[in-house]
């Protein structure tokens, strides 16, 4: 039962941006410009991104939702999602995105913790500074939402189906501040 009084059923931060819209709008929009929007990272790395950082900080809806819309924007390559997020370390995904999800997770633990050793071997494998300026800021709000959603103890769907149709609707219409309709 959410901590708030949100007078809706509305899942995750869906449910904190009707019950602020002023507030959710701008999140929205972040949200849209870090993983929708123009970056030499996909679409699909982006939100890879943000699964992982949100599963290391265990937010179940966040970790759920974001993998769902990852794997529709995989694709044929859905399986990647659950393969990075068991040890990615091993995943088959190439070694700039190893290095990049290495970062990812210093940030999701405590961001001093990024090194020089960090940046040279993501760049030794092909990142360029945008690559690396948006994964951190991809993991660096995403620990944000996590504590969002999550300090406030919104809704989080249990049903396999839900997060797939949040991933369908997050993959094909990026992110939307929900309308009272939801």
């Amino acid at each position: 039962m959410p901590h708030i009084d949100l007078a809706n059923d509305v899942p995750g931060i869906r449910s904190l941006a009707l019950f602020r819209p002023d507030t959710g709008k701008e999140l929205y929009r972040l949200a849209q410009v870090l993983l929708r929007d123009d970056s030499p990272l996909s679409q699909a790395d982006r939100e890879l991104i943000a699964t992982f950082v949100s599963s290391k900080n265990e937010c179940a809806f966040c970790t759920q939702s974001h993998a769902a819309a990852a794997k529709y924007l995989y694709h044929n390559d859905a399986s990647l999602v659950d393969l990075v997020l068991a040890d990615y370390q091993n995943a088959p995904i190439s070694d700039k995105l190893k290095s990049l999800l290495t970062i990812a997770e210093k940030v999701q633990k405590d961001a001093r913790l990024v090194s020089n050793e960090d940046i040279a071997n993501a760049r030794s494998h092909g990142a360029n500074d945008r690559d690396i300026h948006d994964t951190v800021l991809i993991s660096a709000t995403f620990c944000m939402f996590n504590r969002y959603v999550d300090g406030l103890a919104t809704l989080t769907p249990t049903d396999a189906q839900t997060y797939k149709d949040m991933g369908v609707r997050m993959g094909e219409l990026g992110y939307n501040p929900p309308s009272n309709n939801g």
